[in-house]
């Protein structure tokens, strides 16, 4: 089974075009539509999202672990991932608030 990189994070509304994505075999970037508040916690509570937000839901598939782990390595040396050296653009939300995680696939239904 392949292995699953999760993401919930709070965009600004007026960075939708400046949302990137980074390779894996396949990912998925879902722009917040229905994201109803819930009474105890909700998406945006969780990235503490404002009105001017919009929570983005993102995954990405890798064949197994090793290779995620090797990617997300090479990713994250990468200098152009770093907005602190000039030239580089600023990243599109706040990533200190991005919830994310790393899970092993354990069922998966086709129609």
């Amino acid at each position: 089974m392949s292995y699953i990189d999760g993401f919930v994070i709070a965009v600004p509304t007026a960075n939708k075009q400046k949302f990137i994505e980074l390779g894996a075999i396949r990912v998925i970037e879902g722009w917040g539509d229905d994201v109803p508040d819930g009474k105890v916690t909700d998406f945006r509570r969780a990235v503490q999202a404002t009105a001017e937000e919009t929570v983005a839901f993102s995954w990405g598939e890798w064949p197994d672990k090793a290779t995620r782990d090797a990617g997300m390595k090479k990713m994250m040396d990468d200098p152009r991932m770093d907005p602190s050296i000039p030239g580089n653009p600023p990243m599109p939300f706040d990533g200190k608030r991005m919830i994310f995680g790393g899970f092993e696939q354990v069922v998966e239904v086709k129609a």
